[in-house]
C-alpha cells in the first residue's frame, strides 16, 4: 500500500518489521563486523581504509552512500579534534556533527565503550531499515527520515533562520516539507534567503507554526507527514485503495471540478 494507508500500516507494524529486518543475515553480519572492529582501539588511518567499517558506521548516521568522500570525511574528523576549529559549525550539518562527536579520535586513535557501540548498532539497523523501505516506496523512506531528522534539525535551540537553512540543506527533509506545503517546483532557483523566507511564511499560513522549533512537536510531525502523503496522492493520482477515491473520481469527472476540488477533498480527510 502507498499513501496514507501505507503509512498507517507501516507505523502500526514498524517494530515487528524492524525486528524481522534486523534478524536478516546481512544486517546481523554488518553489525557484528562493526562491533568487533570498534571493540578495540582503532587508528584514524585504519578506520579510513576499512571500507566496510566506514560504510556501516556512516549508515548509522544516515550518511550511507557518502563513504566515498574519503578526503572530506577525514577533514571532518580531524577538524572535530581541533579545539579552535569552526569547520563543523560552518558546515551546519547535524548528521556530520554527530558523526564527528561520536568518532572523536584523540591523538589519532579512537576508543569507544560498549554502550556507544551498542547504540551505534541499533542506529545502523534503523537507518538500514529506512533504506530498505525506500527500495519499496521512496515516500515511506522520506516519511521515516523526516520523523527522525526533524528533531535533530529543529530541536537544537537555534534561531528560525538557522533551522530554515538546515531544512533547506537536508534534501529528504526539504522534499517532505516542499510537498506538504505545496511549494512551487522552482523554489530552488531562488536565493537561499528567499527560500528560507518562503518556507517560514508557508509553515505559518499552513500549520500555524511561527517558531520553527515547534516542528519537533509529535502532533506537528504527524500532521506534516500526513499532509505530505495527501499532496503526493493529489499530485500523482489516487488509487482504488485511497480513502475517498470514489468521491474523488466523481469530482474529477464533473463539470467545474478538477485539481482544486480534489486537493480540498483530500485535505478534508486529515
Amino acid at each position: 500500500m502507498s499513501g496514507l494507508a501505507g503509512w498507517s500500516f507501516l507505523q502500526s507494524t514498524y517494530n515487528r518489521q524492524l525486528e524481522t529486518f534486523s534478524d536478516s543475515a546481512s544486517v546481523k553480519n554488518d553489525r557484528a563486523y562493526m562491533s568487533e572492529k570498534l571493540s578495540k582501539p582503532v587508528s584514524l588511518d585504519d578506520f579510513m581504509s576499512d571500507r566496510r567499517l566506514l560504510r556501516v558506521t556512516m549508515t548509522a548516521f544516515d550518511l550511507g552512500g557518502e563513504e566515498w568522500k574519503g578526503g572530506f570525511i577525514r577533514k571532518v574528523l580531524e577538524e572535530a579534534a581541533t579545539p579552535d576549529s569552526t569547520f563543523l559549525e560552518r558546515l551546519n550539518n547535524p548528521a556530520y556533527t554527530k558523526f564527528a562527536e561520536t568518532f572523536a579520535f584523540e591523538d589519532g586513535t579512537l576508543s569507544l565503550d560498549a554502550d556507544k557501540i551498542e547504540q551505534l548498532g541499533e542506529n545502523f539497523e534503523t537507518a538500514a531499515f529506512r533504506i530498505a523501505v525506500g527500495d519499496v516506496d521512496e515516500n515511506m523512506r522520506l516519511s521515516l527520515n523526516y520523523q527522525q531528522k526533524i528533531v535533530d534539525i529543529a530541536g537544537t535551540g537555534s534561531s528560525n533562520d538557522a533551522i530554515a537553512y538546515r531544512i533547506l540543506g537536508n534534501p529528504p527533509v526539504k522534499a517532505v516539507l516542499e510537498t506538504a506545503l505545496n511549494l512551487p517546483s522552482d523554489i530552488s532557483k531562488q536565493p537561499i534567503e528567499k527560500q528560507a523566507e518562503i518556507l517560514r511564511d508557508k509553515l505559518s499560513s499552513s500549520f500555524g507554526i511561527s517558531d520553527l522549533s515547534q516542528l519537533t512537536d509529535p502532533d506537528n510531525v504527524n500532521t506534516v507527514i500526513r499532509r505530505f502523503h495527501v499532496m503526493e496522492t493529489v499530485n500523482n493520482g489516487p488509487s482504488a485503495m485511497t480513502p475517498g477515491y470514489t468521491a474523488l473520481t466523481l469530482l474529477g469527472g464533473g463539470q467545474g471540478f478538477g485539481a482544486i476540488a480534489s486537493q480540498n477533498l483530500f485535505l478534508s480527510l486529515l
